[in-house]
């Protein structure tokens, strides 16, 4: 009779999920993102409209941040704090 007892360096592989996962780990791990990521067509558009997106944003923040506007910014806001005070 051969019999297997599990010790704390041994722990026993768990072969199967628990009915409802307690813990955050746990649903995270039980989550089918395989799924998700292949019959949502959010995921694929949410990817493809970042890739999109970036260059335009890129090209915008370059533009109000160039020291022309900053510039320009700054003397505007000195005019509007001189008629104020």
């Amino acid at each position: 009779m051969d019999v297997k007892i599990a010790t704390m360096d041994q722990p026993q592989k768990v072969s199967r999920p628990m009915k409802f996962p307690y813990t955050f780990s746990a649903k995270i791990a039980q989550f089918p993102f395989k799924f998700y990521l292949k019959n949502q067509w959010i995921w694929r558009y949410y990817a493809i409209s970042v890739v999109v997106c970036l260059p335009v944003f890129k090209a915008i923040s370059n533009l109000a941040n160039s020291p022309e506007n900053v510039a320009k910014w700054a003397e505007i806001r000195r005019r509007e704090a001189a008629e104020h005070h």
